[in-house]
């Protein structure tokens, strides 16, 4: 028994040590069917055979874009911007999420944050936030108390509240989507109505 305990300290420091040492990989022939990703699957990745068929609704943002936007301001000028918009499939191709940047000609950063959008099959309703990157804060986009999200041949529309700002409601419009092109329109309302 005093041999055992004697070797005991022993055996422990050689197996703290031991478990210090890192792993060595081992080289064993491995087989596998490769293929290579087309380079938009690489970038902006593709949907999942089993996401809701909804989800190809919003596909015409995937892809990089550069945008011609233009900004009513106050004093009733158009101003015109600079955007990207930048959609992938994320989160194993159920979930689409956009970048968005717009900046003044000048190069001052005016909107930067990211559209994060999923279908819910068993309520049949959109669930679509944005994320404001200068602010921190998330805004539900289409909700359903201001009419969710419409969806037809010709558009997309979907309402919702400004958290800040002289204006109750936005609504965004989506027309002319197709592959290499789409026209994105952004409206406020400020007599309160949608």
């Amino acid at each position: 028994m005093r041999k055992v305990r004697a070797l005991l300290p022993a055996l422990l420091a050689a197996f703290v040590l031991l478990s210090m040492v890192p792993a060595r990989p081992t080289w064993e022939p491995a087989e596998e069917d490769s293929r290579p990703m087309k380079r938009n699957e690489q970038e902006y990745g593709k949907p999942n055979p089993n996401a809701p068929p909804e989800l190809s609704r919003f596909a015409f943002l995937i892809g990089k874009w550069r945008c011609e936007a233009k900004l009513k301001r106050q004093d009733g000028v158009w101003e015109p911007m600079n955007a990207t918009w930048v959609g992938r499939y994320i989160l194993d191709g159920y979930v689409i999420a956009e970048e968005y940047r717009m900046t003044r000609q000048t190069g001052e950063l005016l909107v930067l944050g990211m559209n994060v959008r999923s279908y819910d099959t068993k309520k049949k309703t959109w669930a679509i936030k944005w994320l404001n990157a200068l602010a921190g804060t998330w805004l539900d986009l289409g909700p359903e108390e201001l009419g969710g999200v419409k969806i037809n041949k010709e558009a997309i529309v979907y309402s919702y509240m400004e958290p800040a700002g002289p204006h109750a409601f936005s609504r965004s419009t989506y027309t002319n989507m197709s592959g290499n092109h789409f026209t994105w329109r952004g409206e406020k309302s400020n007599d309160g109505t949608t």
